[in-house]
């Protein structure tokens, strides 16, 4: 039992989109740049892909978290707390040399391409199918569903082997936040519940086959 109710988390989206504008238009624009930076495989490139998705995590842990979320549900610290790390941890792995990105075609490369394309395309689509207003829906790389679902995307376009650690709040916010989808009605959270399922054994065995 959740302890809000659908129309209360609606409209915590509707308070944080206002307040925050035009930071959904600058979230689009750092995406499609770092898919244009995964191409060109330089040092400088995976740092900088590596620090947009952690400014993503960092700012949707403050932001959405912290912040909006907070006021309805008090454990939306402790997801604050798993996002800023998350992203301190990507940050780190990116500056490091562990957290690397390259195009290599394969099954895993292909699912990632497909995660990406569904959180920041067909899920604001879906939930305008849905029947939510645009200004009440969650948005791209500034709420924690879609970008769980676009790192789930880039870490399965990362080479050669994706530091284990990096898996652990993604994962577990696939549960927290799919499950959750159910109960509120968000049917373009339905894919997160899958994403980690799909994700995590398909890297697992990418990278077996690259050892």
């Amino acid at each position: 039992m959740l302890p809000f109710t659908p129309e209360q988390f609606a409209d915590v989206f509707a308070a944080y989109n206002e307040v925050i504008w035009p930071a959904q238009m600058v979230a689009y624009a750092l995406g499609l740049a770092a898919l244009v930076l995964l191409q060109r495989k330089t040092p400088a490139s995976n740092i900088a892909v590596a620090l947009i998705l952690s400014a993503m995590w960092i700012w949707t842990g403050i932001a959405y978290h912290a912040l909006f979320f907070a006021r309805i549900n008090g454990a939306a610290y402790l997801f604050a707390a798993l996002f800023v790390a998350q992203g301190g941890f990507i940050a780190a792995s990116g500056l490091s040399g562990k957290l690397r990105f390259e195009w290599r075609p394969g099954l895993a490369a292909w699912t990632g391409v497909a995660l990406v394309f569904y959180a920041a395309v067909l899920y604001p689509l879906i939930g305008l199918w849905a029947g939510y207003a645009y200004a009440r829906l969650p948005m791209f790389g500034v709420t924690p569903c879609p970008v769980t679902l676009f790192t789930f995307g880039l870490f399965l376009l990362s080479v050669p082997i994706l530091p284990r650690g990096l898996l652990a709040v993604p994962l577990l916010w696939s549960l927290i936040g799919g499950s959750a989808a159910i109960l509120l009605r968000v049917p373009q959270d339905w894919l997160l519940l899958a994403s980690g399922a799909m994700a995590v054994p398909l890297l697992l065995l990418r990278d077996r086959a690259q050892r």
